[in-house]
């Protein structure tokens, strides 16, 4: 499976700018079968949503609509987080993970971003969600999730390949988000795509550190830091499967 991670800057609470920009970009891109957006990329990260956040209306938003026209006409899936207000008021921070045909998978944020105050605005999910594509199982996540090690398990009940985190990660923290993807790749025997943006908005700076780790904790793509960039990269599922049964860690984990 061929991935682009598409590491953007965003303008701050422009969603009609950033869906262009995002569509320049992928325009000009090589066909893949996935292409990975940052979280919020439609508005930045956005912990006081209101009238920043896109009105979610009978299941869609003008962001969301968008994703699906790309998946289609690229005959790819289109994965980003969005900061969306439901109808009736709650605000979610929502990876759309947006398939050809326009079928969808949703995952709401499970660890909101206390330090940045995200838990005072924004309504926390309770599900894990697994989303399968051309064969490939991804677990879905958003950025704070990757400090967390045991709701990522790869548990053999909801088993994935893959892990996507979105992430609006801030700079002085970027050591730790580096680290951490090694960590969950290793420790699940997974790929880790992780897209970050890079650029400012009102509260941060932010660096990027995008790329995909495998399950051994090797970088096999990066896009340089502190600049907008895209990786396009090949996941390996013949080499994954060949690993597993080599070395089969999962089976002895903790349940």
């Amino acid at each position: 499976m061929k991935i682009n991670l598409i590491q953007t800057d965003i303008q701050w609470a422009d969603a009609k700018a950033n869906r262009e920009h995002a569509e320049s970009i992928m325009r000009s891109l090589e066909r893949a079968d996935l292409y990975i957006l940052p979280e919020m990329f439609s508005t930045g990260f956005a912990t006081q949503p209101e009238g920043i956040a896109e009105e979610w209306t009978l299941g869609t938003c003008p962001s969301l609509e968008w994703m699906k026209g790309m998946a289609g006409e690229m005959d790819a899936a289109v994965a980003g987080s969005i900061a969306i207000r439901e109808e009736d008021g709650r605000y979610y921070n929502r990876f759309c993970f947006v398939r050809p045909d326009g079928e969808c998978t949703f995952y709401d944020k499970h660890h909101l971003f206390t330090y940045g105050g995200e838990h005072h605005r924004y309504t926390a999910g309770q599900e894990r969600v697994v989303a399968e594509f051309r064969g490939v199982r991804f677990l879905l996540q958003i950025c704070y999730d990757l400090r967390f090690p045991v709701f990522a398990r790869n548990r053999a009940a909801e088993p994935y390949d893959a892990i996507i985190y979105v992430a609006s990660w801030p700079t002085p923290r970027v050591e730790a988000w580096l680290a951490l993807q090694k960590a969950r790749a290793i420790e699940n025997q997974c790929y880790v795509c992780a897209v970050n943006r890079v650029g400012t908005d009102p509260s941060c700076q932010y660096s990027g550190g995008t790329l995909m780790t495998d399950p051994y904790g090797k970088v096999v793509a990066q896009c340089p830091m502190g600049q907008e960039s895209v990786v396009s990269v090949e996941m390996d599922m013949e080499a994954l499967a060949a690993f597993r049964e080599k070395f089969p860690v999962l089976e002895d984990a903790d349940v």
